[in-house]
């Protein structure tokens, strides 16, 4: 039988941590002033924050990671790339996690045994290039290998035990088949006793079945099916017709 496991059971600002000022970055950003409010809750062992750039997801996964003390610069690497006690951004500085037992339990033991990783576009691709043989990382030369290689290859070694798991884009160096293939891995994680939080703008990651999707924009957050998202209405409508997307930033 599936594992249906979360670590995490809601985000949320206390009323004591509450800005003076909600007129200041980052609570001027919708999904940010609507957590601010009334906190995220978390019900599914793989949740999608999902939105195009500017809208904020990425802010979430951020603080979330942060929240989990999961450093920003790509979890337990920090050490590895020269920042082993980050400064937090403004959201998580005072954003608060709701754990259940089992979460307080991982959070509450050594540092070295918590099962976490954060893993950010940003950083993955320096990643990457450096920890590769690295002894409790992975095994493979990932320098030698493309980027769609090399963070397949971060995935399957770091994303194996039950644990809690922040993603942030990264979709960004994979091709379709790729793609499908960390589908497969998150889905297999949320099967076996893991909690993934990811922030994308991928249609195909945020398929993951049975994934509780959380749709992130100007609105501040909702939580739909795959098929109701904004983004899979666009990828459809443009694949079927590109030139009724196209005409309006070609014609001269």
């Amino acid at each position: 039988m599936p594992r249906r496991t979360v670590f995490v059971r809601r985000a949320y600002i206390p009323d004591g941590l509450q800005p003076d000022d909600h007129e200041v970055w980052p609570f001027t950003v919708p999904c940010v002033s609507q957590l601010a409010k009334e906190g995220l809750t978390f019900t599914h062992p793989v949740t999608f924050l999902v939105g195009g750039n500017g809208t904020g997801k990425s802010t979430l996964a951020e603080a979330i990671a942060e929240g989990f003390r999961l450093d920003s610069q790509g979890g337990r690497a920090a050490a590895k790339t020269g920042r082993p006690n980050p400064v937090k951004t403004p959201l998580g500085e005072v954003l608060r996690l709701e754990t259940t037992a089992q979460g307080a339990r991982m959070l509450s033991g050594p540092r070295v045994k918590k099962k976490g990783f954060f893993l950010r576009a940003e950083t993955a691709f320096s990643m990457t290039e450096n920890l590769g043989g690295v002894p409790g990382y992975w095994d493979e030369d990932t320098a030698a290998l493309s980027h769609g290689e090399g963070f397949l290859a971060v995935f399957a070694a770091m994303f194996r035990d039950p644990g809690f798991y922040v993603l942030d884009e990264p979709e960004a160096a994979l091709s379709f088949d790729s793609s499908l293939q960390l589908v497969a891995l998150l889905h297999q994680l949320g099967q076996t006793g893991a909690q993934v939080v990811c922030a994308t703008h991928s249609p195909i990651l945020a398929s993951v079945p049975g994934a509780d999707i959380v749709e992130v924009g100007e609105h501040g957050f909702h939580r739909v099916r795959w098929d109701q998202l904004e983004l899979v209405d666009h990828w459809r409508r443009y694949l079927n017709n590109p030139d009724s997307y196209l005409r309006h930033l070609t014609e001269s």
